[in-house]
């Protein structure tokens, strides 16, 4: 994978859990990302599938600080977060056993309604946790969409998470996960 394009994704990632814009960024953080997704979409955090995500996300960041041998009270720089997360889920091998079945949870939850779709209000809703810009929301869809029928199924929004933070194509349609890179 070109590594600037790599970088690029793993800052837009850094920034996504990195919501107070302080530069670092800690396991609260992300378990912060997992609450605003489970807010989007009012799940409670002790639901099967608001716990599933909350140990989802414990999982990656245990992941991550293995892969800097820090212990779970660790501050990622955003170097750091480079660092770990190539080590662990671009070049290592904990992608497939950690990080796909955060997003194989996410994937549930974008499904409110249980029908193996997510329409554009799922995914805008999905987005707007991550803090993608409003504009950038229908863009991104579309892009994702490939088949053109108005929505995306979970196995589709799973494979996007995996172009996104591991796909080494530069016209992946994953890219535009969260909008124009």
């Amino acid at each position: 994978m070109a590594i600037d394009l790599l970088n690029h994704k793993l800052d837009r990632a850094f920034d996504h859990i990195d919501a107070s814009g302080n530069g670092v960024v800690e396991r609260e953080d992300l378990l912060g990302l997992g609450a605003r997704i489970l807010v989007g979409f009012g799940e409670s955090p002790t639901s099967r599938a608001g716990s599933g995500l909350v140990d989802s996300f414990d999982g990656i960041w245990a992941t991550l600080t293995a892969a800097l041998d820090r212990d779970a009270d660790a501050r990622f720089s955003r170097e750091d977060f480079r660092i770990a997360m190539t080590s662990a889920f671009v070049k290592g091998d904990r992608y497939e056993p950690v990080f796909k079945p955060a997003t194989v949870t996410v994937a549930e939850l974008c499904d409110h309604d249980g029908d193996g779709l997510i329409g554009p209000g799922e995914f805008r809703t999905l987005l707007s946790a991550f803090g993608t810009a409003y504009d950038d929301v229908d863009e991104a869809f579309d892009r994702l969409d490939r088949s053109g029928r108005g929505a995306l199924t979970r196995d589709e929004l799973v494979l996007a998470a995996w172009q996104f933070y591991a796909c080494d194509d530069p016209n992946a349609a994953g890219n535009w996960l969260f909008g124009p890179l």
